[in-house]
């Protein structure tokens, strides 16, 4: 598993046990978990829309205009269901309304 041994699995997860606390981890775990559900059903629609890709050239026009709802979906679906991803995502996108700011 990406060349982790027991011991650095065992050290990263006491140190998420520490950072989050034994309250926080669940709700981590569940938001994670639809979130790779929702990866899978995503990943599962791209597959058919390549399929279906081969079958002409004007369905793969509209795929690639899919493409881009689809990440965006999958981007939305990550942000309602891992806890802090959407207040992080806020705290980005009010610094870049800042930097374009001070750069006028």
């Amino acid at each position: 598993m990406f060349g982790l041994g027991t011991t650095e699995l065992i050290v990263i997860g006491v140190i998420v046990f520490l950072i989050f606390g034994a309250k926080r981890i669940p709700e981590i775990g569940k938001g994670l978990g639809g979130a790779v559900r929702e990866f899978r059903q995503i990943k599962k629609d791209v597959t058919h829309e390549e399929e279906a890709e081969k079958e002409g050239e004007k369905e793969k026009k509209e795929i690639k205009n899919n493409s881009a709802s689809l990440e965006n979906t999958l981007t939305e679906k990550v942000l309602h269901q891992a806890p802090g991803v959407k207040k992080v995502m806020d705290a980005k996108k009010k610094v870049d309304k800042v930097k374009t700011i001070l750069k006028s």
